[in-house]
């Protein structure tokens, strides 16, 4: 498939039709690198199924544009299709919003930007859907450090056009209560677990009723903690003997992941806890002047990034990252998963104007 770089759209839609479920991108991967290694401007290196293109001009900044190639599965919603709708026309198909219109900006931009005010590193990469130990980035990061260098990351995640800032971390954890089995019609012989997650839900309850708003760099992040899973129980009989409640913590980037879970170990002091996720969050950066220039070029307010993102890795290499791309995220991953065609446009405009310093993208 060669991807065609003339046109916008046209490549939207080229991505897009080209399946790529995660661990699958081999194809994509593969037109990616052949449209890339024809340009002359742009050194060229792959990892797996990831691609790192670098322009080496010698500017004092560098800015790195990353984009996932890989979707959750497909469910009958590809090919695509164009919809005529009253505000514009959308296309409709697996990848369209999460994250192919923000691929398909980052390599039009990168086959137009031959001279770019600021050096630009590109990175198309695989696996992000999926457990983090087959992600693309933090490949390229275990083997090539180097090419991920850079003073700013923009990731082009679905923001609907908005800078959005850092991420929150996650942590899920279960607790679990212990108790004796015993016949229901002789339930005073055990002691029933079921009933000893009364405390846990009294203190999520009330948790609820404090105002969870953490400002981090000027912007405002809202934190949940809430219980997700609850199982126990062997037989509508039978005293249940174990209980077992799953409780995810999304929080603010104000605290590492080990301050989160040392506050959530005191929080509920008593309980066996057992961590089954714990990420990062990342701080948006909004304090670095090159954060600052960017949100000034794109125009509008940022807003924090609510759930995790590989912005996070950025920040783990002490890159500030910021989110930034077409689509509006609460498509993302549905059945008539869908983006603005018009939204390309806008954010190809915004970025590729601020990178080259024209304040308008090449055309």
């Amino acid at each position: 498939m060669a991807l065609d770089l003339g046109d916008l759209h046209a490549l939207f839609r080229q991505i897009v039709d080209c399946e790529s479920v995660s661990r699958h991108e081999k194809e994509l991967a593969d037109a990616v690198a052949a449209a890339l290694s024809g340009l002359a401007h742009l050194e060229v290196t792959r990892i797996g199924n990831s691609l790192v293109a670098r322009t080496t001009l010698g500017r004092p900044e560098r800015v790195l544009v990353a984009g996932h190639l890989d979707t959750v599965p497909v469910v009958d919603n590809l090919p695509s299709r164009l919809e005529h709708r009253p505000d514009g026309d959308y296309l409709v198909g697996r990848g369209t919003c999460d994250m192919k219109g923000g691929v398909a900006v980052a390599l039009w931009l990168a086959a137009r930007l031959t001279e770019p005010a600021k050096d630009v590193t590109w990175v198309f990469y695989e696996a992000e859907e999926i457990a983090a130990e087959y992600n693309g980035l933090g490949l390229v990061a275990t083997q090539r450090p180097d090419l991920l260098e850079a003073d700013l990351a923009i990731l082009m995640e679905p923001t609907d056009g908005r800078v959005e800032g850092g991420c929150q971390g996650t942590m899920r954890f279960t607790l679990t209560t212990s108790g004796t089995a015993a016949h229901s019609a002789r339930s005073w012989t055990g002691h029933n677990a079921i009933h000893d997650l009364g405390p846990i839900l009294e203190i999520l309850r009330d948790w609820q009723g404090h105002d969870p708003l953490v400002e981090v760099d000027g912007l405002t992040y809202h934190e949940g903690l809430n219980a997700t899973m609850v199982s126990g129980g062997v037989a509508g009989n039978v005293i249940p003997d174990r209980a077992v409640v799953q409780i995810n913590y999304r929080f603010a980037p104000d605290k590492s992941a080990a301050e989160a879970q040392a506050q959530m170990r005191r929080l509920f002091d008593g309980w066996p806890m057992e961590v089954l996720d714990l990420s990062d969050p990342a701080r948006p950066g909004l304090d670095r002047p090159l954060a600052r220039s960017f949100v000034d070029g794109v125009g509008t307010e940022p807003l924090p990034k609510y759930g995790w993102t590989d912005v996070a890795r950025f920040f783990g290499l002490g890159i500030p990252a910021l989110n930034f791309g077409p689509g509006d995220a609460l498509c993302a991953h549905k059945a008539d998963e869908c983006c603005r065609v018009a939204a390309l446009d806008e954010c190809a405009s915004a970025l590729g104007g601020w990178l080259d310093g024209s304040g308008e993208a090449a055309r």
